[in-house]
């Protein structure tokens, strides 16, 4: 079978998992089940054990069995230096940003890149800043008039008109919301890292 682009995302997905501490194939599964659900719709556990098993070969992980009295023995999977390396290759690789925004590879980076390489999550945000801004500059104020020519007689042309309207005044609202977020999280991480510049500047004149 072959691996998609998605699939392959997810690996990374399972690394920055691992990137905090050793986990069985169990509690992977458990936050696909719960917090990943946001990032990844309709993940199947076996996509997971199959996933490891190939992280495995390439050698991103590898594992200890855990011994379970009255349960089976349980793999315990925590990063190599080749998979760390995969990892943060990963975080600090160029974004090209998709039309549409909220996108599920940019959430998935950006939740991990973070905590991993600050200034790696300043990059993507500055990046998909300024293609959503320069999307709403190109699309704003286009022409959205419907034109209908010998239509079905079931289309209901003026509905047709409506829904059109309201779906681009909650899309406009919403893209807003989200360059308002995005430029929120940048600023705080700037701070953040302006706080540590500074005191990594004191701690050297000391």
């Amino acid at each position: 079978m072959h691996i998609g682009e998605m699939e392959l995302r997810f690996e990374y997905v399972l690394l920055a998992l691992l990137a905090g501490r050793p986990l069985s194939g169990y509690d992977l599964r458990k936050w696909v089940e719960t917090e990943g659900q946001f990032l990844r719709s309709r993940a199947h556990h076996s996509q997971i054990y199959r996933l490891l098993g190939r992280m495995v070969v390439d050698g991103w992980v590898d594992y200890q069995v855990d011994p379970r009295e009255g349960r089976p023995d349980a793999k315990v999977y925590r990063l190599t230096p080749v998979g760390r390396e995969a990892l943060l290759d990963w975080v600090r690789s160029p974004y090209d940003p998709p039309s549409r925004f909220q996108d599920a590879d940019f959430l998935a980076r950006f939740a991990f890149a973070a905590p991993l390489d600050r200034q790696a999550a300043i990059r993507l945000l500055r990046t998909e800043l300024d293609f959503r801004r320069a999307q709403i500059a190109r699309n704003r104020g286009r022409d959205r008039s419907l034109r209908f020519t010998d239509p079905l007689p079931e289309l209901d042309q003026q509905l047709a008109r409506d829904v059109a309207e309201e779906l681009h005044r909650f899309g406009a609202a919403s893209v807003d919301r989200w360059v308002d977020w995005l430029e929120g999280m940048l600023t705080r991480l700037e701070e953040r890292q302006a706080q540590d510049t500074a005191a990594a500047t004191e701690g050297d004149a000391r």
